[in-house]
Parts: structure tokens; C-alpha cells; sequence
């Protein structure tokens, strides 16, 4: 992925954020401030934001994928500017991605995948743990697929894909503590886990988050 650089200065982070991820920091921001149901509130802000992106522009599948990495960004320089757990804020912003995907008729299981790569590098960027903020990211999008009536394991299995394949272009430490802590909630990280992680591959099957 070539949307994050390797860890730049907290002013050059801030300023690759376009219009949707600003929109988020903003909210998110005050939202950390004050608002009592915080969680409530940033997948709220999150769900608006990307499917008014997106239906503004007119392509669902295009204009996706940029459109989520950005909020990410926005949510993740959000939570560094007001000294918020990034663990806290990655699931209500997954959660509110996959909402908001889901409002427009898009691709869900794409944007959970995507969702978590973008997670995963930017907690990796800004020193956070990498593997908390993949489960939390993994568990939000767990949550938007129950509440919409998606696919719970498909939705499942590819954020934590994405999040492990994101960990292993970090190092193999990553992505071991990355496969380690959704292994146990996620049925098929193996597949490709095992691909980075060979012994992972042998290990044995996990619960399906549904039944977890």
C-alpha cells in the first residue's frame, strides 16, 4: 500500500488527509471532547461522511477505496492530535465504514479488507499497537456486518486478511502478533497468515467471531 509513508513528522501526516478524512478528524476531535456516547457518535460521523462521499461522486467501486483509507487517516491523526486511544476510535471508524459502504450498496467485504490494511499501517506510522488496533478494527467491522444483515464471516475474514497481509509488509513480527490475536476470533486467517507466517499455516482453526 502506498497511501502511508513510512512514519512521517505529525504535520506531514495531517496533510496527506483529503476532504472526507478532514471531515472525520474534525468530528472525531470533538467528539473526544465532550460527547458522552463517543463511540455512538464516530460511527455516525464515519457512516455519513463515506456514503456522502461517495454518493457525491457518482462511483461506488472508484471512488471506495480512497475514500476509506482517507478516513482512516483522518480518524487515526484525529485520535494522536487529542491523545486518544486508537484502539477506541479503529472500531467505531470500521464500523461506521462498512455502514456507511453497505448504505450505497458497495462493496462491503472489500471496504472491511481495505479497512483493516489502512488501520494496521497507520497504527504502524503513528507507534500504536498494531495488533490491538487490527482486532478492534476487525471487531468493529464484525459489528456493521451483523447490524446490516452482510455476510458476519465473510466481512470477518477479510478484515483480518487485510489486517494480517498489511502486518507482514510491516515485518514478521507483526504480523505474527497480528495473526496471533485475530486467530482466535477468526476462522480462515490461516490461509494467509501461512504465506507469511509458514508456521502459522499448521496451527489450529479458530471460532467464527459469530459464535465467539
Amino acid at each position: 500500500m502506498t497511501e502511508f509513508e513510512q512514519p512521517p513528522p505529525a504535520a506531514g501526516y495531517a496533510e496527506q488527509i483529503g476532504a472526507a478524512g478532514t471531515t472525520v478528524k474534525s468530528g472525531i476531535v470533538s467528539s473526544l471532547k465532550g460527547v458522552d456516547d463517543i463511540e455512538r457518535e464516530i460511527v455516525s460521523l464515519v457512516r455519513n461522511t463515506v456514503s456522502n462521499t461517495i454518493k457525491a461522486t457518482g462511483s461506488v467501486s472508484g471512488e471506495a477505496v480512497d475514500t476509506v483509507r482517507d478516513v482512516v487517516k483522518g480518524a487515526i491523526s484525529a485520535s494522536e492530535e487529542v491523545g486518544a486511544g486508537l484502539v477506541l476510535a479503529s472500531k467505531s471508524v470500521a464500523k461506521g465504514v462498512v455502514m456507511g459502504v453497505s448504505d450505497v450498496g458497495g462493496d462491503v467485504i472489500g471496504a472491511a479488507a481495505e479497512t483493516a490494511r489502512a488501520a494496521v499501517k497507520g497504527a504502524a506510522d503513528v507507534g500504536a499497537d498494531v495488533a490491538l488496533v487490527a482486532r478492534s478494527t476487525v471487531d468493529g467491522t464484525v459489528e456493521a456486518a451483523r447490524e446490516t444483515g452482510g455476510n458476519v464471516a465473510a466481512t470477518a475474514v477479510a478484515a483480518a486478511n487485510g489486517a494480517i497481509m498489511e502486518a507482514g509488509n510491516i515485518s514478521k513480527t507483526a504480523a505474527a502478533a497480528v495473526t496471533d490475536v485475530l486467530s482466535t476470533v477468526v476462522t480462515g486467517v490461516k490461509q494467509v497468515a501461512g504465506a507469511i507466517l509458514p508456521k502459522a499455516a499448521g496451527e489450529a482453526e479458530a471460532k467464527p467471531p459469530s459464535e465467539a
